[in-house]
């Protein structure tokens, strides 16, 4: 709590590009949020250990008319960062998605550290159904809520907690819009290194009430397409999505583990009479490995470390229920089951509304599995489980909004 009130006095010093800005602009509108995430978690960084984070952060956004004709936006971030075991947790690395750098670090691996961060800038206009946007801006796929296979840019973790605000990514974006649901998008995004560069085609729209849509092109070296559907059978939402890749740099040292790999998932959606809401994914993870002894080996391949996917194994069951108490209280639950090793992760939360725009959220994971066992010969830890070896957690965290 000590660096969520650095965090307070930090807003004027921040504060201060967002008035030179908004002196450019008409139509001016600042807001922001300021979270503060409070993390225990067992067996970390060690069997023996417990490990506590305090994550602290301050946004502020600023959005406003350029010329009378273009929408700017502009967006930083500031995190600090508290660890109890100095080197066990480091700030997140600069996005392979952003060619420019425009982050700065501080206190690196110290127990106290910083950053921040041009989130977004940005500007985007429009002439009658043709839309376009140039800068560093957010870019999503997908329909499915648990896991999407089509969110391929700056996907978060199915097990991420603050999904408020997805990571901007630099980029050129164009959009022509038709018919009644219809668009058909180009879009460049531009990454640290050229390898990283990605161009996609996109294309959607909706078919008897069956919304659909495709897209294909080059993601950071690999060839790809992708296909999607999100429609009702009855009562039940239902949506299906599928990707396929070329492999890149493969047998290589962190590069793609095979030639060619799919992410498919197949999720439902139902409402109770009670008000209870289940959703429920099926997903074949197709950058994963059957042999939890391969888990090591797939967690540094490439898919894994550009956000592809963020699980090890092929098959997988995820639930995510949710349930009103109150209008100020929501409970949700989110399970991760992996089919092959029978490992999971259960995660209660709840959402409390404090008032106008201040939430807190409560949860605790519990993870289930084999553990991990020493190799006979060379006693390194051999893993049989994705789950069993991670230690149980409780977070708390903190937002409000203005």
């Amino acid at each position: 709590m000590k660096l969520f009130c650095f965090l307070l006095i930090l807003t004027g010093i921040i504060f201060t590009p967002f008035l030179s800005v908004a002196k450019t602009l008409d139509d001016v509108a600042i807001h922001g949020s300021l979270k503060s995430t409070n993390l225990y978690i067992e067996n970390f960084p060690s069997p023996d250990q417990d490990g506590v984070l305090s994550a602290d952060r301050l946004r502020l956004d600023l959005t406003g008319r350029l010329f009378n004709r273009y929408q700017l936006e502009f967006s930083l971030d500031q995190q600090l960062l508290w660890t109890s075991r100095t080197g066990v947790v480091a700030l997140a690395d600069d996005s392979l998605n952003r060619r420019f750098d425009l982050q700065k670090n501080w206190h690196e691996n110290d127990k106290v550290s910083g950053q921040l961060q041009v989130d977004r800038l940005n500007v985007h206009g429009e002439s009658g159904d043709f839309h376009w946007s140039f800068g560093r801006q957010t870019i999503g796929f997908g329909r499915i809520s648990l896991f999407s296979p089509l969110d391929i840019i700056a996907p978060f973790p199915p097990d991420a907690i603050d999904i408020d605000v997805r990571p901007g990514v630099d980029a050129i974006r164009a959009t022509r819009y038709f018919g009644m649901a219809g668009q058909f998008g180009v879009i460049a995004v531009f990454g640290a290194e050229k390898e990283y560069n990605s161009y996609l085609l996109t294309l959607g729209d909706n078919f008897k009430s069956i919304d659909l849509l495709a897209l294909g092109g080059r993601l950071r070296g690999r060839s790809m397409v992708g296909v999607g559907l999100a429609g009702e059978l009855g009562t039940v939402g239902i949506k299906a999505e599928l990707s396929w890749y070329q492999g890149k740099d493969v047998d290589q040292p962190q590069g793609d583990l095979y030639d060619d790999f799919g992410i498919a998932a197949v999720e439902g959606w139902y409402r109770f009479d009670n008000g209870l809401v289940l959703l429920g994914e099926y997903l074949f993870n197709g950058v994963g490995s059957d042999d939890p002894s391969e888990y090591p080996l797939v967690a540094t391949s490439a898919p894994i470390t550009e956000g592809l996917s963020f699980l090890l194994a092929r098959h997988y069951l995820l639930l995510g229920p949710s349930y009103q108490f109150h209008p100020l209280v929501t409970a949700n639950g989110l399970l991760i089951y992996n089919i092959e090793d029978h490992s999971s992760l259960i995660r209660p939360q709840f959402v409390i509304s404090l008032a106008d725009n201040l939430q807190l959220d409560l949860f605790w994971a519990i993870t289930a599995g084999q553990k991990s066992q020493p190799h006979p010969l060379t006693q390194l830890p051999v893993m049989r489980s994705e789950f069993g070896s991670a230690g149980n957690s409780g977070a708390l965290l903190l937002r409000w909004y203005f």
